[in-house]
């Protein structure tokens, strides 16, 4: 049976991160924490649980998560983030590959999310599949915002039973202060690969985001925080082509 390492970012986590270790405990065979200097109390609720715990600042999403895995004692990695939980079906599903232990296989879960109480089921949000299993040797975390796991060509994936839990915002003030932050970095990474933006962009792009994800992604079927979703999801297109074109135009100034 192959031994799992359980790997976790955290900064500032001291709302989520014990739901989340309660849910891996019995499944992971160590639980490595990776704190980028946490003001608040997730060092002392760590300390509470059997994990490796180490401090370091941050290096940005995928190599923070990166440095983290290089920390795991065995092959087989699972990253979650400090704001999901493991469903009872995922649970019982990640003791069957620790069984089967195939190295050459990578493992894809089906993200849920909770949004200020609500869980949501349509808005382009769920399944949102999300490779977090695979063998240390198959695969490391790329991208500077929305990273993700790139494998070797010949790792096959498979998507498992059950849900990946993720409470991602509590309030919409916190929803809106991560779509600004999150454009930022979003404007500057498009700008440095080229892409260009333009007041047709800045209209068109966003109004179509709305449409495809409250009408054509069924939006509308989770209810009010289903509008507020997409009304924000389209206002962070918004920002992110208008901040592109402030970019593009201190360039040419």
């Amino acid at each position: 049976m192959a031994k799992l390492s359980v790997v976790i970012i955290t900064k500032n986590e001291e709302r989520n991160i014990a739901r989340c270790l309660d849910s891996v405990k019995d499944i992971a065979d160590e639980i490595i924490i990776l704190d980028s200097c946490s003001e608040d109390g997730t060092k002392e609720i760590c300390a509470a649980y059997d994990v490796k715990f180490q401090e370091k600042e941050w290096l940005g999403y995928a190599e923070s998560k990166n440095y983290a895995n290089s920390l795991a004692s065995h092959d087989l990695l699972f990253s979650i983030d400090a704001d999901e939980e493991v469903s009872d079906t995922l649970k019982k599903e990640i003791a069957r590959i620790k069984s089967e232990d195939s190295p050459r296989k990578a493992y894809e879960v089906r993200r849920l999310t909770n949004y200020c109480g609500t869980w949501i089921r349509h808005c382009g949000w769920y399944p949102d599949e999300k490779v977090r299993i695979w063998h240390r040797d198959q695969g490391r975390w790329e991208g500077l915002i929305h990273e993700q796991v790139l494998l070797d060509p010949a790792c096959t994936v498979e998507t498992l039973a059950g849900d990946l839990y993720h409470y991602s915002y509590y309030s919409v003030s916190q929803h809106i202060e991560q779509a600004n932050r999150f454009t930022d970095a979003g404007a500057l990474h498009a700008f440095r690969k080229g892409t260009s933006s333009n007041i047709v962009k800045i209209i068109l792009f966003p109004c179509w985001k709305f449409i495809r994800d409250y009408f054509f992604k069924a939006g509308f079927l989770d209810g009010y925080f289903g509008f507020i979703i997409c009304v924000i999801s389209s206002h962070a297109t918004f920002l992110k082509y208008a901040k592109l074109l402030e970019l593009q135009k201190k360039e040419e100034s």
